[in-house]
């Protein structure tokens, strides 16, 4: 695998980053990760502030609020302001690791999904099988990942009723399609690219086209199996294609266990497959990725680990450094070691990056999209939005929902993130619905795609 270049001058200490970190073993490995060459001497990204801010100089909510920070399904309601620090971190094994799972029920006569006042929540699809990743194309039409039925849908136009004009299948006979990206970006790509469970394929395409033209061509061969949610984008100028590749288990070792190579990174690749390299590592399942229109850096949205308790571990959104090590499996949240891993890489524990915005543990966050629309309130603009699985490995379960993260002028997070759309739980033992995709339509109003009710919800403001 190539070497990714960090190019940081900036701030010795922040982070705990003195020295770039290279994959264990990798000199003795062919094709394996590999970290950057370079000095960390100044952190250009101003988000180092808030990652500085989480690791402990500002006060935690707990502290402020004189509550916990970690909550459930029951204290969910839109608008809630959240903020989990590094400092509200339990030690590892707190409480008993729990297994509880969802059992998916019907949605009850009198659930909706709530939204913050003046928005109006309604129902834009259904019947769908296993809905993900929605993308928007350039010219408006919505294109949907249906994992559990193996196509790529797309969805046109919205009616009076505002249900879709059109509906058709742009291309199936895929094992569980996920990643969905246009190329080259702009307002006339050539190609549509998919992000299946062992490949990436891209079909040839022009703006407005409904059906395949054609079978698709090979781009790149990816593990298979274990997380299977591959994701994808562009950079803003086109040149690299991001392939999102999470881990094959919860925390095994990747020195002794093959089944971990190349494995829980986010890769990259130029737009024809070639010059495979590693674009961030140590990031244990990275569910969601998404390219700031405004300043073109990359995001994530990741699924951390289980087993170490309910409020462990963090699952997190934050932007991505190149050549980045954000712990997994050795260590999580900066300088915090997997007590399973006791004892190994201390090297790393000096580098491993605090993400910018602290999740609650295990609500398993998806898709992300940055807010560009003129249809929310101002304030919207710009900010970030996350669908939120739910938990299965939490006593009392959590996510099931759609937030809200502010970025503000300087396109750095802030910490926190809100409560946006919730109402997906009927009690701890039973939900109806699963957030999975999100993406802006044209008109500005969310989409989100729920695979438990095989459902895409519309929020639009309303005012009222």
């Amino acid at each position: 695998m190539d070497r990714v270049k960090i190019d940081m001058s900036g701030t010795q200490g922040i982070l705990g980053c003195c020295s770039a970190a290279r994959r264990p073993g990798s000199a003795s490995r062919p094709g394996e990760r590999v970290a950057a060459e370079a000095t960390f001497v100044r952190l250009k990204w101003p988000g180092a502030i808030a990652a500085l801010a989480l690791a402990g100089t500002v006060a935690s909510a707990a502290d402020r609020a004189g509550e916990s920070p970690f909550s459930d399904y029951r204290s969910e309601v839109p608008g809630k302001v959240h903020r989990i620090s590094v400092r509200d971190l339990p030690a590892p094994y707190a409480t008993q690791s729990a297994a509880n799972g969802p059992s998916i029920v019907a949605r009850p006569e009198n659930a909706w999904p709530a939204a913050p006042p003046g928005f109006k929540v309604e129902l834009f699809a259904s019947a769908l099988k296993g809905p993900r990743v929605i993308r928007k194309a350039p010219n408006g039409d919505l294109f949907v990942a249906e994992s559990g039925g193996g196509r790529i849908s797309v969805l046109r136009g919205i009616t009076a009723s505002g249900k879709p004009e059109r509906t058709e299948v742009f291309a199936e006979g895929f094992k569980r399609p996920y990643g969905i990206a246009f190329y080259p970006p702009g307002a006339d790509p050539k190609w549509l690219y998919v992000g299946d469970s062992g490949a990436v394929v891209r079909f040839a395409y022009q703006s407005g086209q409904l059906r395949a033209g054609g079978p698709p061509q090979h781009v790149a061969d990816l593990p298979e199996g274990g997380h299977w949610t591959r994701d994808l984008q562009f950079s803003k100028d086109g040149g690299t294609l991001f392939v999102a590749v999470g881990s094959a288990s919860n925390v095994d070792d990747p020195d002794s266990s093959q089944e971990e190579a190349q494995r829980a990174d986010i890769l990259a690749f130029d737009p024809d497959g070639s010059h495979r390299r590693v674009y961030a590592w140590g990031i244990r399942n990275p569910s969601g990725l998404a390219i700031d229109p405004d300043s073109g850096q990359l995001w994530c949205a990741v699924n951390e680990r289980d087993g170490l308790g309910d409020d462990l571990v963090p699952d997190y959104i934050t932007h991505v450094q190149p050549g980045g090590f954000y712990g997994w499996p050795w260590w999580y949240l900066g300088a915090h070691q997997d007590p399973r891993h006791s004892g190994k890489h201390p090297e790393l524990g000096r580098v491993a990056i605090v993400p910018d915005v602290l999740l609650q543990p295990h609500n398993a966050p998806l898709q992300i999209v940055f807010y560009q629309g003129h249809q929310f309130p101002p304030e919207y603009r710009g900010d970030l939005f996350a669908t939120e699985h739910g938990s299965w490995n939490r006593s009392i379960r959590t996510g099931y929902e759609v937030i809200r993260v502010p970025i503000e002028g300087g396109r750095q997070a802030k910490g926190e993130y809100q409560d946006f759309l919730t109402g997906f739980v009927v009690d701890d033992s039973h939900v109806w619905g699963r957030p999975v995709g999100i993406a802006e339509a044209a008109d500005g109003s969310l989409m989100v795609s729920d695979d438990a009710s095989n459902s895409i919800w519309r929020v639009r403001y309303s005012g009222q």
